[in-house]
């Protein structure tokens, strides 16, 4: 069986799959953007597919800090349409 990658979600602070979770990138010129892919080179965080986990990132300003730089608002409303179109998340069947 493989190993699921796991990532940190900025919000609510859970360990999930990385597939589970929306990538923001910072890159190595600066621009802050989002990854639908999850290739982009540069630094990544990750926020949880849920409007309070987005909500409650941008309160604690925790994607400013994991970046050491300001988030223009437009990528946090960008972030925000993009949870808000996603598809429910359904969890893999489990491996017999």
């Amino acid at each position: 069986m493989k190993k699921l990658p796991m990532r940190q979600c900025l919000g609510c602070r859970e360990m999930k799959p990385k597939r589970e979770l929306v990538r923001v990138v910072r890159s190595p010129e600066g621009d802050v953007s989002i990854d639908i892919a999850g290739k982009k080179p540069g630094r990544g965080a990750y926020v949880c597919r849920d409007e309070n986990c987005l909500k409650r990132a941008t309160k604690t300003k925790a994607l400013s800090r994991a970046f050491g730089s300001e988030i223009p608002q437009d990528v946090y409303e960008t972030l925000s349409e993009q949870i808000a179109s996603a598809p429910p998340q359904t969890p893999p069947p489990p491996a017999s």
